[in-house]
C-alpha cells in the first residue's frame, strides 16, 4: 500500500532532514515514495551537505523525488542559468548581502544540478508542487482567499494541492457549490463551461529546516485519501498544524 512522506523547506539545515527522515521511519506504516518540494537550499546550515544526502539516500529509505523550490530559482538567476539576472526579487526582499550569501553557499556544480529538478509531480488526483503552477513565489496560507485556491486547483487539475511555499501546514477545503468559466474572443463567445463542484483542498505541508525545533512534514495515504500533519520527535514545537474548512459560493 502507498504511504507518501512529502517534505519542504530543509534550506541547508540537514540535522533536521535526518531528524525527518528517522521519524518517517518510526511510522507503523512505511513510506514508499518520499516527495520534497523544494528549497532544499537556504542561507543557514550546509545546504552542499543537504544536497549530498538527498542525492544519495541509504538503502533502506526511498529515494526522494524533489522539484524546485524559490531559494533554487534564486541561485539560478543568480548563476545566469534562467530568470532575470542577478537575483531581483531575492535582492529586493533581503538585500544585496544575501545574495552573495547564496552566491557563496551553493556552489555552480550544485547549481547545476538543481536546475534539472522538476517544476512539480502531477500524481493520481494531486499536484506536489513548491508554490503553484502560477510561479515558485506564489505563497498558498489559510488565509488566501477561496477564490484564489479555487483557481489555482482548477489550473493544477487537481483535487489535492500539496504546496510548500508558506512553510505553513495546514489543510483548506474548497468547496465550490456554482462555478462557471467562459471563454471569450474577438470572434465569438464559447459556451459556459461547468467546472467540478466536488470538494477539493490545498495542502500546506510545512517546513523541515525554516525554523529550529521545528521540523514538520505531511504524511499522505492515496489510498483513504487522509493526511497527517507530522513533527520529527526531538523538534520543541507543541503544535503547528491549522486545519481551516473553506467554501466558495
Amino acid at each position: 500500500m502507498a504511504n507518501w512522506a512529502i517534505l519542504n523547506g530543509i534550506e541547508g539545515n540537514l540535522a533536521a532532514y535526518e531528524a525527518v527522515l528517522a521519524d518517517i521511519k518510526r511510522q507503523r506504516h512505511p513510506v514508499t515514495d518520499l516527495f520534497i518540494l523544494g528549497d532544499l537550499v537556504g542561507l543557514r546550515g550546509d545546504s552542499e551537505a543537504v544536497v549530498r544526502r538527498v542525492r544519495s539516500p541509504h538503502r533502506d529509505e526511498p529515494v526522494p523525488q524533489v522539484c524546485t523550490g524559490w531559494w533554487e530559482e534564486q541561485c539560478f538567476s543568480l548563476h545566469g542559468l534562467r530568470g532575470l539576472p542577478d537575483a531581483p526579487e531575492l535582492v529586493e526582499r533581503y538585500g544585496l548581502g544575501t545574495a552573495k550569501d547564496l552566491w557563496e553557499a551553493v556552489s555552480r556544480e550544485t547549481v547545476q544540478w538543481l536546475a534539472n529538478l522538476d517544476f512539480g509531480f502531477h500524481e493520481l488526483d494531486c499536484l506536489l508542487i513548491h508554490g503553484s503552477t502560477m510561479s515558485y513565489s506564489d505563497e498558498l496560507t489559510p488565509e488566501t482567499p477561496p477564490i484564489q485556491l479555487c483557481d489555482r486547483l482548477i489550473r493544477a487539475d487537481a483535487n489535492t494541492l500539496f504546496c510548500g511555499r508558506s512553510g505553513l501546514a495546514f489543510e483548506c477545503w474548497v468547496e465550490p457549490n456554482s462555478l462557471r468559466s467562459t471563454v471569450t474572443t474577438l470572434d465569438q463567445t464559447a459556451t459556459p463551461q461547468e467546472q467540478g463542484k466536488s470538494p477539493r483542498r490545498v495542502v500546506g505541508v510545512g517546513s523541515v529546516g525554516r525554523q529550529v525545533g521545528k521540523a514538520s512534514y505531511v504524511l499522505y495515504n492515496p489510498g483513504t485519501d487522509q493526511v497527517s500533519f507530522k513533527q520529527a520527535q526531538g523538534s520543541n514545537a507543541k503544535g503547528f498544524g491549522v486545519s481551516k474548512g473553506l467554501s466558495h459560493r
